[in-house]
């Protein structure tokens, strides 16, 4: 399991002093690619092999949101390397050694030449190792959009929606999703299913679904092609 320390910053919390659920992906984003780089597999390896990571899909379940100042342990490790797809999960702990969240996601592993999945090197899998599985319930990887929902005003996506890759990092799709819904929500459970990339200068139209304490948002193109779908849920 690979960890790294941390300290809860006011440019991570709300309004309330809590760290955002934004900021919380943004940490479980860091650690793994801290852990791909002190491994020699990181952004600059991936380049000159030709090779992306591209996320499929997030399951994160926050038991709570740390406060500002806060000292933390984040922590990742795949449990699951096999055919082009990796299977990694995060956590975040306290000082006392409890859960803040925790996080199952799905990978795939693209030749950036020819835009096709390609099986993870035998290198690649032996410096990673395999950890267990963290206890959590799995959800499913699917998520099932209602048939009506609410159409918003398009969002294009600028230069700080990228990442190095050249397209939209994950968590800015969740963020765009997240601005979907009324102010102040501090979601218990998000889903993320991935469904294709955006790049600079496309157009996303949001639609926005509501089922008591469930939220989706799918962010579309023109021809309601979703790029990604997102869920919230308030209370589990």
């Amino acid at each position: 399991m690979y960890t790294f320390e941390s300290r809860i910053r006011y440019s991570e919390t709300d309004s309330e002093g809590k760290l955002t659920i934004a900021s919380l992906i943004n940490y479980f984003q860091d650690c793994s690619t801290f852990q791909s780089q002190d491994l020699g597999l990181g952004v600059e390896y991936l380049r000159e092999q030709h090779l992306v990571w591209v996320l499929s899909a997030w399951q994160i379940v926050v038991d709570r949101y740390p406060c500002l100042c806060e000292k933390v342990v984040t922590g990742t490790q795949p449990y699951d390397l096999k055919g082009f797809l990796g299977y990694r999960n995060f956590f975040m702990m306290d000082e006392e050694g409890r859960y803040a969240a925790r996080a199952n996601s799905l990978w795939s592993l693209l030749d950036t030449v020819t835009g096709r999945p390609v099986n993870i090197p035998g290198a690649m899998k032996e410096r990673y190792g395999l950890g267990e599985r963290i206890p959590m319930e799995y959800a499913p990887r699917k998520i099932q959009v209602p048939q009506e929902g609410e159409t918003l005003e398009p969002i294009v996506v600028r230069r700080q929606h990228l990442d190095t890759n050249q397209h939209v990092n994950n968590q800015q799709f969740i963020q765009m999703a997240l601005d979907c819904l009324p102010e102040n929500l501090a979601p218990r459970q998000v889903r993320a299913e991935y469904k294709r990339q955006a790049f600079l200068g496309d157009v996303m139209i949001p639609r926005k679904f509501r089922a008591g304490d469930t939220y989706i948002v799918t962010l579309e193109d023109g021809e309601r092609k979703p790029y990604a779908v997102v869920e919230f849920i308030l209370t589990i």
